[in-house]
């Protein structure tokens, strides 16, 4: 009885004091889980005593690249052709792994006395260095991290492996094309993006996302370098400036002029002396980039037709910028409240507030 009085006052204590926050802290439980599954003394040869460790040998081959291999089942059940059928079945529709990279998994099965042995063929219609390549992405931030890194690089996939994924290919078409506004000094064209999802649910899903540029890696790494090298003499001529936003899109407005009808690529303005207002924001962004100016490319519309602009830093604050309503004597900054005078609208969520 003492006892028990002295765990109640000792919690009592702990709730009365600061210390009861320790015992308000979510916590979550993990509980290891071996991969491996069990082997009759060869590595090649896996033993299973269950369905789930039949389904688990064959995730383990699929995941080596195993084309052909032998489980021992030791389930205690005479008919074993269905019981290996649904795990083959299982594997290549509901496990990710399994769905985006196997075509489909053949077996002959050999009783022995005290089992019987499967005697396992995968087909592949992924290459291993394809399966290696996966990359584990948790949340929509590591999401478009890893399609900024593809899209910096003209990369024509990028495969993840996510968990907790809930969303469509809409969702991540949409992470894409944020990810190219991200890296206004790559975007030379936003590229065809593809999106297939396997399985078709579950908690850990394979999400493949296929680029389709218009040109060719090499063309578009060519255009790159020489887009660099502008930006470069550019920022060094404008280092040290005053008013440095303003003083980036006069010089920009000096090289070229707005175009409704013009191009929407960053090195447009510099190519043809023109671009749309795609264009320019995207060229502005490149070269804030270059100045270490923090600096967004914004999307919205002005009287229902859809434009570009950017926000970028000042020293009153995030500001609204837009070259293709300047004619390159007044660079105006403007809030928020002044932008939304002027017609603009956006989505508030995707950019800083522009305030006094």
């Amino acid at each position: 009885m003492r006892k028990v009085r002295l765990v109640l006052l000792m919690a009592s204590i702990l709730l009365l004091s600061g210390c009861s926050a320790l015992l308000e802290r979510e916590y979550s439980q993990v509980t290891p889980h071996n991969a491996v599954p069990a082997t009759e003394g060869d590595p090649s040869i896996l033993r299973a005593d269950s369905y789930q460790e039949l389904v688990n040998a064959l995730i383990y081959f699929v995941s080596g690249g195993v084309e052909e291999g032998t489980v021992r089942l030791y389930t205690g059940t005479e008919d074993v052709e269905p019981f290996l059928a649904g795990a083959c079945l299982e594997v290549v529709q509901e496990d990710p792994l399994g769905a985006y990279c196997v075509e489909f998994i053949k077996y002959t099965v050999d009783p022995v006395v005290t089992y019987s042995e499967a005697r396992v063929n995968i087909t592949y219609r992924r290459t291993r260095e394809q399966v290696a390549s996966i990359v584990q992405a948790t949340g929509a931030t590591a999401i478009r991290g890893e399609l900024e890194t593809a899209l910096a690089s003209f990369a024509p996939e990028r495969v993840l492996r996510i968990s907790y994924f809930e969303q469509d290919e809409g969702f991540i078409q949409n992470l894409a094309r944020q990810a190219y506004y991200d890296a206004p000094a790559c975007a030379l064209g936003m590229p065809e993006v593809s999106v297939f999802i396997y399985p078709n649910s579950g908690r850990q899903r394979i999400v493949e996302i296929l680029l389709d540029y218009s040109q060719e890696p090499q063309e578009l790494e060519k255009r790159q370098a020489e887009l660099m090298q502008t930006l470069e003499e550019l920022a060094w001529d404008l280092t040290g400036q005053p008013d440095l936003p303003s003083s980036t899109a006069k010089a920009l407005l000096e090289l070229g002029e707005y175009d409704p009808q013009g191009e929407a690529c960053v090195d447009s303005l510099f190519t043809q002396e023109c671009a749309n207002s795609e264009g320019l924001a995207l060229t502005y962004a490149a070269l804030c980039q270059q100045l270490n100016l923090p600096c967004h490319v914004a999307q919205g519309t002005l009287e229902d037709t859809t434009c570009f602009w950017n926000v970028v830093q000042t020293e009153a604050g995030w500001r609204h910028i837009d070259l293709s309503a300047m004619d390159g004597r007044e660079i105006p900054l403007y809030t928020d409240l002044e932008f939304w005078e002027l017609g603009y609208s956006w989505d508030e969520t995707t950019l800083p507030s522009c305030t006094e």
